[in-house]
């Protein structure tokens, strides 16, 4: 592997992950709470009392994505992307489920400004009980207006 090859692997990695926020925006607002609310549904309302929700679903899609680019000689730098892909589950697992939702007792003592952007962003999602009507998609990029001091 040359020098050209290791950029173009770290660029599309980057671009990957980047581009997957867009991915889980535009998921999570259309899909999730479209057609598929009837697999998102729990995950707003609490009506289990165990740890999987049907929400978690959506996580092994993803995962089968990126295994597919890690695994296959068609695409291009699928390596690259399958990578991005993961880092970008990864990272939604570490922000979303573990620091807002608190499903493992991880990240307590985070309260810096984005921090707290972040799970206002989420809290503001969850006051929106139907798949109607909500705000706030997006995990890692909340709007501006969280960033503000009250």
């Amino acid at each position: 592997m040359n020098m050209m090859d290791i950029v173009y692997y770290t660029l599309i990695f980057i671009g990957t992950f980047l581009i997957m926020e867009f991915m889980a925006w535009f998921t999570h607002k259309y899909v999730m709470h479209g057609f598929l609310w009837s697999l998102h549904k729990d995950h707003h309302f609490k009506d289990h009392k165990h740890w999987w929700e049907r929400n978690d679903l959506f996580f092994t899609f993803y995962a089968a994505v990126s295994m597919f680019f890690f695994m296959t000689d068609y695409v291009p730098y699928g390596i690259a992307i399958g990578a991005g892909i993961a880092a970008y589950g990864a990272t939604y697992f570490l922000v979303h489920d573990v620091f807002i939702h608190r499903r493992l007792n991880w990240f307590n003592r985070a309260n810096n400004w984005y921090a707290k952007a972040v799970r206002k962003a989420h809290r503001k999602h969850h006051t929106y009980l139907r798949k109607d009507g909500g705000e706030c998609f997006g995990m890692l990029l909340p709007p501006l207006r969280f960033f503000k001091s009250k």
